[in-house]
């Protein structure tokens, strides 16, 4: 506990002063990030794809799904003094709920409640499966935030379903950001959902549907080395690398998946 409340007390004192907004490039650099996740950053582009999304001091920002916290660990001290961060998380209620799920999500909270020094207080929510559709108060949102979710909810048929979760989450005028693998254009719906892999014009088509509004499209997330046709699909690259040994340098040399970067918009009326 020792060390936990020095760090803190060192990203309290770093991002933030009396007057100043938060630095986002001293919190991608602070000490409540592992050495390992600042080192996927070549690959996830952070800095570049947070101001791509409008990220602002004081916002309310919804990340749904965030897993471990790779982006948690970013936002929720952004957003600490001005603003609030929501994780919009795995629903954990339920007899057949994986365990995984909800060990993902219990480590999540009992980190933000080791560390409120360096987290705030972030709300946890529950959207997904069998009936959560309410990643925030309605209304409430200027961000929310996917990053390579979409392929999960196509598999369990229902993308849709969140997509309209997201727009009644947020404010009218607000920003729903997607980062998500990059299939080919022309890809079947059964290789996408193998492959994790899913085409811009699905995600478009299913945001679309939902009310919202495409704003802009941003390469930052491109990988060209990616040619999206591997074994394991996703999997077999980076970070996850399924087949293990076999033919390990080739896919580290390609690095993480090619990926969409896409903003939409709720209109404000």
């Amino acid at each position: 506990m020792r060390v936990r409340s020095m760090l803190g007390a060192a990203l309290l004192g770093m991002t933030m002063t009396a007057s100043a907004a938060p630095n986002l490039a001293e919190i991608l650099a602070g000490p409540q990030r592992s050495a390992e996740n600042r080192a996927r950053d070549v690959y996830r582009h952070p800095a570049e794809t947070l101001a791509f999304f409008g990220l602002k001091p004081g916002q309310h920002v919804v990340e749904v799904w965030p897993g471990a916290g790779w982006y948690a660990e970013i936002l929720a001290p952004y957003l600490r003094e001005s603003g609030q961060y929501t994780a919009a998380a795995f629903v954990v209620k339920g007899s057949d709920v994986p365990q995984w799920r909800i060990d993902s999500v219990a480590g999540l909270r009992a980190r933000f409640e080791a560390e409120p020094a360096v987290f705030g207080n972030p709300e946890i929510t529950e959207v997904g499966l069998p009936e959560a559709w309410t990643a925030a108060q309605p209304g409430s949102a200027d961000l929310v935030l996917t990053f390579r979710n979409v392929h999960n909810w196509l598999k369990g048929d229902f993308e849709r379903r969140m997509f309209k979760a997201f727009y009644k989450a947020l404010k009218p005028g607000g920003v729903l950001g997607v980062v998500e693998h990059r299939a080919r254009p022309g890809t079947s719906l059964e290789k996408m959902i193998s492959s994790g892999y899913v085409t811009e014009a699905l995600v478009i088509e299913r945001a679309e549907s939902a009310g919202f509004k495409l704003e802009a499209r941003s390469e930052i997330n491109a990988n060209a080395k990616d040619s999206t046709d591997h074994p394991e699909g996703v999997w077999t690259l980076p970070p996850t690398l399924r087949l293990g040994d076999q033919d390990r340098a080739k896919y580290v040399a390609i690095g993480e998946s090619d990926r969409m970067t896409l903003r939409f918009v709720k209109p404000a009326r």
